[in-house]
């Protein structure tokens, strides 16, 4: 069987050439992107910068430390502080004691009023240690860098980097199994004649999916090997493009590591088996009297296993969508939900698409015979469609589902700061000065943190804005109260949404402020939960440290504006229009979602021209003695060509009908979540996008179809060429050995994808 096997691959290479690139392709981006996590994950250790020239820093305490439940017993979370512990002026005096304090700035750490966050100490460590005891943290060798500002922006470019090359890897792994598994069951297929006669020469089932899992492992063998010097090559340039991009920190670069290559040359293999194992059982179902049929309508697309995995699919996508509506709206609002939920979704339509091509086809009705034509041919040649619209559907499911979620969530955003701003002016800025304005109202606000333990065994961290005065927060805020009054917030309560724990107006709530401080607070209003900007918020004296970055400003009736602008920039502080600060502080999507959804996308995209490309010249090259009797009936060489054209197009239009249909059943669950969360129902449908790769997958797919029409575009001729060529008789009366074999040339189609074959409907 292996020399079978071998001679069929030297036979067929045109028709593997497809799903060799596809797969070699699929394994160079998981390596690619697994080189990436590895370097993610194993992050070079890099010298301090701030104090390098000190050998010890004395840090104020940035982490908290709650203790919750895990099980029968207890652990401890740490949590990074939103305000770092300074070092006090007493502890400065006292490591001036021990030799040199210095700051980063150079200055004298204890002639400076404002206490430093950390000074570096030229000392022995051990007296150093000995003096600060348990007031703050001691810093040697690379563990100065906590030290430096950047390592925590360091952090969370990493994560960045992490999460798109997790997910896009994981896009990678889903789409190369249905390019795959679609052009193999497409192949065998095509090669029911082929297995009729290995059956009829005595070969068994077992030898058939044999065949085609030895087939499926040279493939694959050579194809992951290609793609894993393809990785190899290729990361450094996807590192260089998210350094570019701000997507990784300015240092980011691929680390060696071996693991990421078995892994993506591994899951080549697995995707080239688990491809071709359903064909392979096709295959060894096929009879010996395969080898006699000649022409029928496709029959046995859709068998029970696929029905039934398809319709459990289906109702699993429902299920997922209705648990979250119900329980918890506001997780359909996450990338990583409307990034993952959708390929479940997805994968049930593609397998129920063969029972959705014949109604949605004679729905559609095209004019005259070459629009029978190529609605018959549609029905009858059901693999051929549904290998055809497959990709097509996952592209512009993907396109319509996760660029729409994400364009939507972000316009929803927008819109409700926008409702919820009443200033008409925005001041932003660092560190900003507060002083009165004649004729104005200001809100001032500073970013800070609450922690709070839910349940006894989950540490929540959640956003919150520092107010000095409640009475103008809810003058100017417009924020979205159910219960309560922001104006009854003081220095012992707080004001909390709909997704905390405990959230009833006048009970008490313990939580960690952002410097550490464990506090009781009464809740004095709830907000809505909305898309997630509705925060907590307390007054300045719960944060003293946190410094002013907004100040909200409504101008009083017959206020001169310029006059306020004018005072307002005093505050040190840029002074814009609440338009202009809503326009640049809330954009339609950031630099990251764009490129995070360009890489997706792109794949997809790559994914689907391969498939469309593979499968159209696989068809092609079985279609020569259909389109022969087509001519031989009268068409012309332009009427044949424009028969293949419609196939396709309809084909290509009846995939993006179907991830149009995905598509929008998703952006209707996000709207039913936005507006159980109370948020603005914007839905943000890309008609663009989706339209853009339809027309893509379009060319493709018609610019290879008819490359095999042009090729034999006189294989037959028409009138009284073809009487000459048949010795003078007409195309009818031809009797070489061929024809005494075969009976007389029916009018049209000889192949299984004929749509007017003897035992067709539509004959």
């Amino acid at each position: 069987m292996l020399t079978v096997a071998l001679a069929s691959l030297r036979t067929r290479w045109t028709a593997l050439t497809g799903t060799f690139v596809a797969l070699a392709l699929g394994v160079g981006l998981i390596a690619a992107m697994g080189l990436g996590l590895a370097s993610t994950f194993d992050a070079p250790d890099r010298a301090p910068l701030r104090f390098a020239a000190s050998p010890v820093v004395v840090m104020g305490d940035d982490i908290l430390t709650v203790r919750v439940r895990r099980g029968p017993s207890t652990t401890e979370i740490d949590r990074r502080l939103t305000h770092p512990h300074p070092v006090d002026i007493e502890l400065l005096r006292d490591l001036r004691a021990l030799g040199p304090v210095t700051r980063d700035d150079g200055g004298d750490a204890v002639r400076l009023r404002h206490e430093p966050d950390a000074v570096g100490v030229d000392a022995p460590v051990a007296e150093v240690r000995r003096v600060v005891g348990d007031r703050a943290l001691v810093l040697t060798g690379d563990d100065r860098r906590r030290a430096d500002p950047a390592t925590e922006r360091d952090a969370e470019g990493l994560l960045t980097a992490n999460v798109l090359l997790g997910t896009a890897g994981g896009l990678t792994a889903f789409v190369s199994v249905f390019v795959v598994a679609s052009t193999f069951t497409f192949a065998v297929a095509l090669r029911r004649r082929e297995f009729g006669l290995l059956r009829t020469a005595g070969a068994t089932p077992g030898q058939l999916r044999r065949l085609l899992l030895t087939e499926a492992a040279a493939v694959g063998t050579l194809a992951s090997a290609a793609g894993c010097v393809l990785g190899h090559l290729g990361a450094p340039l996807l590192a260089g493009l998210l350094v570019d991009r701000g997507m990784a920190p300015s240092w980011f670069t691929i680390r060696p590591a071996a693991w990421p290559l078995h892994a993506a040359f591994w899951s080549g293999l697995a995707v080239a088996f688990a491809g071709v194992w359903v064909a392979s059982r096709r295959a060894g179902r096929t009879g010996p009297a395969e080898a006699l049929r000649e022409a029928d309508v496709d029959t046995g697309v859709l068998p029970p296993v696929r029905r039934l995995l398809g319709f459990a699919l289906l109702a699993g996508a429902a299920f997922l969508m209705a648990k979250s509506l119900a329980t918890d709206p506001s997780a359909l609002l996450k990338r990583k939900t409307y990034m993952t939920q959708p390929m479940v979704l997805i994968t049930a339509v593609a397998l129920l698409a063969p029972l959705l091509v014949r109604p949605l086809a004679r729905m559609v009705r095209l004019p005259g015979a070459t629009g029978m034509l190529v609605a018959a041919n549609t029905s009858a040649a059901l693999r051929r469609t549904v290998a055809v619209a497959a990709p097509v559907l996952i592209t512009v499911a993907l396109a319509g589902s996760v660029a729409g979620s994400a364009m939507t969530v972000s316009a929803a955003k927008a819109t409700e700061a926008r409702e919820h701003t009443g200033a008409d002016l925005v001041v932003t800025g660092e560190e900003l000065r507060v002083r009165p304005v004649p004729g104005a109202t200001l809100s001032a606000s500073a970013p800070t943190a609450v922690h709070v333990r839910e349940e006894g065994s989950t540490l929540i961290t959640s956003e919150a804005r520092a107010v000095d005065d409640a009475k103008a927060l809810a003058r100017l805020g417009r924020l979205p109260v159910v219960a309560g009054d922001i104006r009854d917030l003081d220095d012992r309560s707080i004001v909390v949404n709909e997704e905390w724990e405990q959230h009833t107006v006048g009970s008490t709530v313990r939580v960690w402020l952002g410097d550490g401080r464990p506090v009781s607070l009464r809740i004095a209003a709830v907000l809505a939960l909305g898309t997630g900007n509705n925060g907590a918020y307390v007054t300045r004296a719960n944060a003293p440290t946190a410094a002013v970055d907004r100040i909200d400003v409504h101008l009083a009736p017959g206020a001169d504006r310029a006059s306020v602008t004018e005072r307002l920039r005093e505050t040190g502080g840029t002074v814009r229009s609440a338009e202009q600060w809503l326009a640049a502080t809330y954009p339609r999507t950031s630099p990251q979602t764009r490129t995070g959804l360009a890489v997706i996308l792109g794949i997809a995209l790559v994914y689907t021209v391969i498939a469309l490309a593979n499968t159209m010249l696989m068809a092609g090259s079985v279609r020569s003695a259909e389109l022969d009797a087509l001519r031989l009936a009268g068409a012309t060489r332009p009427r044949v060509l424009a028969v293949v054209a419609g196939e396709t197009v309809f084909a290509v239009g009846l995939g993006a009908l179907l991830g149009l249909a995905v598509a929008g059943v998703h952006l209707a669950g996000l709207a039913a979540a936005l507006a159980s969360v109370s948020a603005p129902v914007v839905v943000s449908v890309q008609w663009a996008l989706m339209g853009g790769a339809a027309g893509v997958c379009a060319l493709v797919a018609v610019g290879a179809a008819m490359l095999p029409g042009a090729v034999r575009r006189r294989s037959v001729p028409v009138g009284r060429d073809a009487a000459a060529r048949c010795g003078g008789r007409g195309p009818d009366e031809r009797t070489g050995p061929e024809n005494r074999t075969r009976g007389p040339v029916r009018p049209y189609g000889t192949r299984s994808d004929s749509a007017l074959s003897p035992s067709s409907p539509t004959r």
